[in-house]
């Protein structure tokens, strides 16, 4: 009798903890942040309201579907800052910032949009200007949310922050945003020390279903 509660048990676990490890598939479409050194791109560390670049520093923008910074599509084009900033001349008491931004792929679009072209600008501003300071000196109009994510740049995407996407393309749950991609990117920088969703939605199935197998064999007995 205990062997065969435990059969039904495993059998039943097990599509359960397949479909939590598929949820975790899910991606999130927003604008991710990036500085380059050279002809690398590497993820900023810090948002760009934050961020305060030196004069010739290059940065870029790109609009994604990802699921953490780990996964996360760089800006496209090689123009470095010599080339975006030629016809800006240095001018004193301002610094000179190159920035590419990357409007994505229409398969990264929200529904009914469409991506603009990438464009490069050169954003001449105070000494002591942020990036979101330069962007918005060059990108207007920019969205944030109430919680100062970046929502749009030159007004794309016209609406939408930040939302899950399932993997076929299409949005899943919007009370989900990329501020749960950013944590997950975290963890995994930190050597993977948070747990993931599917391992405490798999261990929370076990619990449940395991107490309901005791209790299966503890009535038959």
């Amino acid at each position: 009798m205990i062997r065969r509660a435990t059969v039904l048990f495993l059998a039943a676990l097990l599509p359960l903890l397949a479909g939590a490890g598929q949820a975790q598939a899910a991606g999130y479409r927003y604008w991710s942040f990036w500085e380059r050194d050279g002809s690398a791109w590497t993820y900023a560390t810090v948002g760009p309201s934050l961020s305060r670049p030196a004069d010739g520093d290059v940065q870029g923008f790109r609009f994604s579907v990802s699921e953490d910074s780990g996964d996360a599509a760089k800006p496209r084009g090689a123009a470095g800052f010599d080339t975006i900033c030629a016809k800006t001349p240095a001018k004193d008491g301002t610094k000179r910032v190159a920035l590419v931004i990357d409007f994505g792929t229409p398969g990264d679009a929200p529904s009914g949009e469409k991506p603009p072209a990438g464009r490069t600008a050169c954003a001449q501003v105070a000494e002591d200007a942020t990036t979101a300071e330069a962007l918005a000196s060059v990108a207007k109009p920019l969205r944030y949310d109430s919680n100062a994510l970046l929502c749009a740049i030159a007004g794309y995407p016209a609406k939408g922050c930040g939302e899950q996407v399932a993997t076929d393309g299409k949005d899943s749950s919007p009370t989900e945003t990329a501020e749960t991609a950013e944590t997950a990117g975290s963890a995994e920088d930190d050597g993977g020390s948070g747990p993931s969703v599917g391992l405490i939605a798999g261990a929370a199935v076990v619990v449940v279903l395991g107490a309901a197998a005791v209790w299966q064999v503890r009535r038959r007995a």
